[in-house]
């Protein structure tokens, strides 16, 4: 009887290239260039007339491509607070100073709107990001109109407010400023352990109860979570950061989201289980929700992470949204349906009972608001 040995792994590697190699032949980035995206195409603007494919025209490659690279481009914006009347989301007001995102999760729902800007919903969005400098300025004469009222505003609902740019610009920070100074109401969501260099001004909020902060934890798998979000925080890094919120008093919540059938759907328990044993006081799941463009992006992911899992993850998101790759219906977009979906709801709830994170949280508030004073040149008739 033959006796069947496990590939050395050289052999793993020769298998790794082979693949590699098919990928590009079939239009994806060659990874060497690509390391640390999640990207693994470009694909044009929707909006674009016209389209580019590069191919070998059998004279060879003249020198070796370099690596992609990150492109900033300075913004001023017109203006900075975003209203919505979605009836399934809990605010009606954002701030996003940033457009495009680093971290470079495959399955973000954002992509599509960088087609706007012209750029690709793919690497684009990754490596063409757009900072609006202006964004405390705006804020400040936003708030100063006497027509305003104070309700919580949301950051990190588009693209991640501390974002690698936020370690140079450093507009989230500036934007919180403003917020403690007029005393507004604030709620975060991010991936990046760099939320605690601003530990000081979100902990004199929390004392206001002013702020609300959410660390999004989508694997403790170090390995998987690098192949889904390759320029975030370590699971460790953002595991610490709610230790600390926590302890200083900032009320922190876990956020098991996106959760993706067959890839990481299995850690749920143990994302809330680890949260609440670091101090975490409420929970939020989210099923992988894929509009527009995001669906191809994140098939070539899996194409290129877990080739042999394309069908069944894909059969999976298709039994939670009536059998479509997405239903952007409001109520059923963020939770799916059918049993699969009913099950991560049940799973979830009996999560959040067990490990005490199913209490709710007082409401922030508005009542301590005031206006900013914004110097112009214009004199005051009264």
């Amino acid at each position: 009887m033959a006796i069947q040995t496990a590939p050395s792994f050289e052999q793993l590697e020769k298998l790794k290239d082979t693949r590699d190699a098919d990928l590009i032949g079939r239009g994806m980035l060659d990874p060497k260039r690509n390391r640390g995206r999640g990207a693994q195409t470009n694909a044009p603007s929707r909006f674009d007339t016209e389209s580019r494919e590069a191919f070998d025209d059998g004279w060879g490659q003249v020198e070796e491509l370099k690596p992609f690279e990150t492109v900033e481009h300075i913004e001023r914006a017109k203006s900075i607070i975003t209203r919505n009347e979605s009836p399934d989301i809990g605010f009606d007001r954002s701030i996003n100073a940033y457009r495009g995102c680093e971290h470079g999760c495959s399955y973000c729902f954002a992509r599509p709107t960088h087609a706007y800007l012209g750029h690709s919903a793919g690497l684009d969005f990754e490596r063409q990001i757009y900072v609006k400098v202006n964004a405390v300025e705006l804020l400040k004469r936003e708030l100063a109109d006497k027509r305003y009222k104070p309700k919580p505003i949301a950051m990190g609902t588009n693209t991640d407010p501390y974002q690698p740019a936020e370690r140079t610009h450093r507009l989230t920070r500036g934007i919180l400023e403003v917020l403690l100074e007029t005393r507004h109401p604030a709620s975060i969501v991010t991936k990046s352990a760099l939320i605690v260099r601003d530990l000081d001004i979100l902990s004199e909020m929390a004392k206001l109860g002013l702020i609300h902060v959410g660390l999004s934890v989508t694997s403790l798998d170090h390995i998987l979570s690098r192949k889904m979000e390759p320029r975030a925080s370590t699971p460790e890094k953002r595991l610490e950061a709610i230790r600390l919120l926590s302890a200083a008093g900032v009320p922190t919540g876990v956020m098991a989201a996106p959760m993706i059938p067959a890839i990481n759907d299995m850690e749920m328990e143990r994302i809330l289980d680890a949260g609440a044993a670091q101090g975490v006081q409420w929970a939020g799941m989210v099923l992988l929700r894929l509009p527009g463009e995001v669906r191809e992006i994140f098939r070539e992911w899996m194409l290129r992470h877990y080739p042999d899992r394309v069908k069944h993850v894909m059969s999976l998101v298709r039994d939670t949204r009536g059998g479509k790759d997405y239903n952007a219906a409001w109520g059923e977009r963020m939770v799916g349906e059918g049993a699969y979906a009913t099950l991560m709801q049940q799973r979830f709830a009996k999560a959040k009972e067990r490990y005490g994170l199913d209490r709710r949280l007082p409401a922030a508030r508005t009542d301590l608001f005031t206006p900013p004073r914004v110097e112009d040149n214009q004199l005051s008739l009264f």
